[in-house]
């Protein structure tokens, strides 16, 4: 996940305890005028509340002429 900002902590609990997680299988991010398969979706976490940071889709040029 290359996008992510330099996360250090939670924006809601200030928590320096963060991981990163995914979205996968049937839970995939696809373009609406597009005919794809999608991609998964990955995020930054706080461990200790639970709070999403941040989310990015793992291929965005999948997305390019969509809008």
């Amino acid at each position: 996940m290359n996008q992510t900002q330099n996360v250090s902590n939670c924006p809601k609990c200030n928590s320096t305890e963060l991981g990163r997680g995914k979205h996968s299988g049937y839970s995939v991010m696809s373009p609406v005028n597009k005919l794809s398969l999608g991609c998964n979706i990955e995020y930054v976490i706080c461990t200790d509340c639970g709070f999403i940071i941040e989310g990015y889709v793992v291929k965005p040029e999948k997305f390019k002429g969509t809008f």
